[in-house]
């Protein structure tokens, strides 16, 4: 059996035609009003010519490159009004105005443990959503899936990545897991500033109803119907309580 589908983590990358990504310092992020001015560092801020990235204690990070922006948060067992980036990337891009803003992504992911009674995910892979055939059979250990599927929606195109995962618990058990990957595209086709940011903007906007659209699709078309609840910690990779593991 598999546990019910949660979306772990939000990400927003706002693609740019370039761009000095050494302006974007926790500094510049507080003082410009980007971020609220209590929020504390989860590690110091790394900066070089290429990059930057500030993460913080409470699940945001955002990493300015030279080609776009992305801004992350882990949003397990988050509330959507608790969720903070989509407001971040809107202030952000409201104020870092001289940049060529080109278009934006919002990607998710999210992860399904199996119960470690039952099928592992390589079987549910294999048995589920691959025919079996001849070119498993080679190489010295059991071939690895990675899957990619397209679908075509009103205004957007989903990406969907379906990879095998093993998650390692605070008590060293593990358990195997089908990690979920979604972006969605949207064109933006504005050419003038102004309106290609408010373009921008309305996408950003739509970042709820894609967690709805995916939580609807892998647990009504890949899934069963029994829910679990999972929780991650908000910096560093992804943790699960003891009690989850058992």
């Amino acid at each position: 059996m598999i546990e019910n589908f949660q979306v772990q983590e939000l990400l927003i990358a706002i693609a740019v035609k370039q761009q000095n990504p050494s302006i974007m310092t926790a500094d510049f992020l507080k003082y410009t009003g980007i971020v609220p001015s209590d929020w504390e560092l989860a590690r110091p801020p790394v900066l070089t010519n290429t990059a930057a990235q500030v993460v913080y204690q409470n699940g945001v990070s955002i990493v300015a490159e030279v080609n776009r922006v992305i801004f992350a948060e882990a949003i397990a067992n988050k509330e959507v009004s608790d969720v903070q980036i989509g407001a971040i990337a809107h202030k952000y891009i409201q104020t870092v105005k001289q940049v060529n803003y080109q278009g934006v992504g919002i990607n998710l992911r999210g992860l399904a443990p199996y119960d470690k009674t039952n099928l592992s995910a390589r079987n549910y892979t294999f048995s589920k959503l691959l025919q079996a055939g001849a070119w498993q059979d080679f190489g010295s250990v059991p071939v690895e899936a990675s899957i990619r599927l397209v679908y075509t929606l009103d205004e957007t195109q989903l990406y969907l990545d379906i990879n095998e995962a093993q998650l390692q618990y605070p008590d060293q058990t593990t358990k195997s897991a089908l990690l979920f990957s979604a972006n969605f595209s949207r064109a933006i086709n504005q050419e003038e500033p102004t309106a290609r940011l408010a373009a921008i903007g309305a996408v950003i906007d739509k970042w709820q109803s894609d967690v709805e659209t995916l939580k609807e699709l892998v647990n009504s078309k890949f899934l069963d119907d029994q829910s679990y609840s999972i929780s991650v910690a908000t910096t560093e990779p992804l943790q699960f309580p003891t009690a989850i593991a058992k």
